[in-house]
């Protein structure tokens, strides 16, 4: 039977003219040719990234997640000899001692965790859930520092039959502090592998209009419910130093972008929003204002009702839940202050949760 055959294609040597050297098929058996074996289906791995958190609200946990995330090379660039001496013999002496009471104020008790691995958690969860008619993409979350690590998600991603990956960096501005070193460590973790899953990496969502909806949406929800009126808005991002800027980062323009795209959707008021810079660290120049001495001086100029939003993160956590609605909060009050909101982040609230699913599905185009 010719299904017994494979043909194979030879030339004449021997042939005196070009006609009889034309490629010529013979057919030769295969022996039992035996059906390939099924292969299993592939499958698209999901893992949405946050910055990270302690293990636990103590000194000793959060000394292990400072040292960790004080000795990135994205977050401190100079990680020289003095940096060393600095971190090891000062800073991790004393902060972690001050910044676990800052952590115990906002503790999610119940399941003994911080906000942040709660609200990250639970966005994966509700993710998978709305995209659950793909029902061969894997969803997962990680921490950048702290657990569960990018590296174990990955492992767990692979160990489940995911050779393509999508890693989602839940920061809505970029920058190198943030979305790069979370592709540094994805980076490194592959580098480790010979058998390596496809990777795409979301890009960074600060004026995607699905985004600007949400917070607009989110702000006016929250304001329908205040017994008062906000004379000012203030959206308060996460600062960095000013030398990171002028080295070409291009995380300020893109806040500011932000900023400007959420004044134009919130209407006639859009000059009641301001924009501000907050969690100054060190001693070098950070991004201008700074977010308490704004709030400090709307207070002493006058100003009686404000509220806060942070459009730079992504769920709640330490810097919004203690920095700014109680910091800060105080700090507006002891300066002539009466009335101070704080606008929680999008979380895995209904709008925030529509930003990640039509920010990842458009990302997976082509692979579901």
């Amino acid at each position: 039977m010719l299904a017994e055959y494979r043909s194979r294609h030879y030339l004449d040597k021997d042939a005196p003219t070009r006609e009889a050297n034309e490629i010529m098929t013979v057919v030769v058996p295969i022996g039992n040719a035996k059906t390939a074996p099924e292969t299993s289906p592939e499958r698209v791995g999901v893992l949405l990234v946050n910055l990270g958190t302690p293990d636990s609200c103590d000194a000793r946990g959060v000394r292990v997640y400072l040292r960790e995330f004080l000795s990135d090379p994205r977050v401190i660039e100079n990680q020289g000899l003095l940096w060393k001496l600095i971190l090891n013999g000062v800073i991790l002496q004393i902060r972690p001692r001050r910044k676990a009471k800052d952590y115990a104020k906002i503790w999610n008790t119940a399941k003994n965790e911080s906000p942040l691995k709660t609200i990250t958690r639970a966005q994966a969860e509700k993710l998978a859930d709305a995209i659950a008619d793909h029902d061969h993409v894997v969803v997962d979350w990680a921490m950048r520092y702290g657990n569960p690590s990018i590296r174990s998600r990955i492992d767990a991603l692979t160990a489940q039959g995911c050779d393509r990956l999508l890693v989602v960096p839940l920061y809505p501005q970029y920058s190198a502090a943030t979305s790069a070193t979370v592709c540094d460590e994805t980076f490194r973790m592959l580098a480790g592998m010979r058998a390596q899953p496809t990777l795409r990496v979301t890009p960074p969502y600060y004026d995607d209009p699905d985004y600007i909806e949400a917070l607009a949406v989110s702000i006016n929800a929250h304001l329908a419910t205040l017994p008062f009126q906000p004379e000012l808005i203030v959206a308060s991002f996460h600062g960095m130093p000013q030398k990171y800027v002028d080295k070409g980062d291009p995380y300020q323009a893109q806040c500011a972008a932000t900023t400007e795209a959420l004044r134009k959707r919130l209407g006639p008021d859009d000059k009641k929003l301001l924009l501000t810079f907050q969690s100054r660290f060190g001693f070098d120049e950070w991004l201008k204002p700074y977010t308490d001495k704004t709030i400090e001086q709307l207070g002493k100029d006058g100003v009686r009702r404000i509220a806060v939003v942070t459009p730079g993160f992504s769920a709640d956590c330490l810097e919004t839940l203690e920095e700014i609605a109680q910091e800060n909060a105080e700090i507006f009050k002891h300066s002539g202050g009466e009335q101070f909101a704080f606008i929680p982040c999008l979380n895995d609230s209904e709008p925030g949760m529509d930003v990640i699913r039509q920010l990842v599905l458009r990302e997976l185009q082509g692979w579901i």
